[in-house]
This record gives structure tokens, C-alpha cells and sequence, in this order.
């Protein structure tokens, strides 16, 4: 199990931590700009927008290479022919692979409502009541987008300060 998530664990802390400042720049710009349009527009409108930025991009770097092609005479072919030759069937095994990796989050998840609803505890149940009747004071204040965008920029800018003023989490602790 540790080595199937691993990856995922390491490419997260890497961008928490900042130790690649332009891909955490992009990520972390791409999620605000993604969630302020969400806080302004229906996600079929985000949506939307979206796939028709990627096909205006990809049809005018389709047509500008044609166009080079043919004033240059050359026979290049169809810029995206890697990529249309690809092959992205997912396997039987990989799905399987994924599917069961995710069926044990599922049924703990289940278990899990299951004690807290049908009351195995009572001190838990009665912890989920507060804190769902506090969430409602939030929810009638807050929508779940604006404090999405909110908690954001508050994640990452103290972990960003702190990776300036000298690497912070990623500079290992002399044992003296």
C-alpha cells in the first residue's frame, strides 16, 4: 500500500513545501484563478470556458503550423501525430489496481458514517452534531467557494515566507 501512494505523497509535499517554486506558482494561481471563477460563474460555465480556451490554443498552434508548412514547403505533418498515436487505453489491471485502492477509502468512509448516524458513540455523534450546527453559522456567512479561496492563499504564503527566510521544512536539523 505505501508504494502506491507514495508518489501522490511526495509530488503533494513537494508542492506544499514549495521545493519547485514554478510548478507550486503554476498550481497554486492555476487553483485561485479555478476557484474565483467558480465563486463568479456556475461550473458549467467554468467548464466550458475552460474547454474552449484548450481548443482555441490547440486549433491556432494546429493552423499556424499548417501555415508554416506551407510557406516553407515542408511535409512535417500533423503537429499533435505523437500524441494522437498514443495509446491511452487503461488496462485491466491498472483499473483494478485503482478500483481496489479506492474501495478500501469507501468502506471506511461507510463505516465510518455508519457509527457516527447510527449512533455507535455517543460522544462522537453528539461532537458531529456541534460541529455541523457551528458549520451552519459558516455556511449562512460563507459560501464553500469563498472559503476555499480564502484558506488557499493561507496555506500556501505562510509556507512560502518561510522556505524564503531560509528553508524553513527543508533544511535538516544539525544533532549537536
Amino acid at each position: 500500500r505505501s508504494s502506491f501512494y507514495q508518489p501522490w505523497k511526495d509530488g503533494r509535499l513537494n508542492l506544499i513545501f514549495w521545493r519547485d517554486v514554478k510548478k507550486t506558482g503554476a498550481v497554486f494561481s492555476t487553483t485561485l484563478i479555478l476557484l474565483l471563477s467558480l465563486a463568479a460563474f456556475s461550473v458549467i460555465s467554468v467548464v466550458s470556458y475552460l474547454i474552449l480556451a484548450l481548443l482555441s490554443v490547440t486549433i491556432c498552434f494546429r493552423v499556424y503550423k499548417s501555415v508554416i508548412q506551407a510557406v516553407q514547403k515542408s511535409e512535417d505533418g500533423h503537429p499533435f501525430k505523437a500524441y494522437l498515436d498514443m495509446d491511452v487505453a487503461l488496462s485491466s489491471e491498472t483499473f483494478h489496481h485503482y478500483v481496489s485502492a479506492a474501495l478500501v477509502h469507501v468502506n471506511h468512509t461507510l463505516k465510518a458514517i455508519l457509527r457516527l448516524f447510527l449512533v455507535e458513540d455517543l460522544v462522537d455523534s453528539l461532537k458531529l452534531a456541534v460541529v455541523m450546527w457551528l458549520m451552519t453559522y459558516v455556511g449562512a456567512i460563507f459560501n464553500g467557494i469563498t472559503l476555499l479561496i480564502l484558506v488557499t492563499p493561507g496555506v500556501c504564503s505562510p509556507i512560502r515566507k518561510r522556505h524564503q527566510e531560509g528553508g524553513g521544512f527543508l533544511k535538516k536539523k544539525k544533532v549537536i
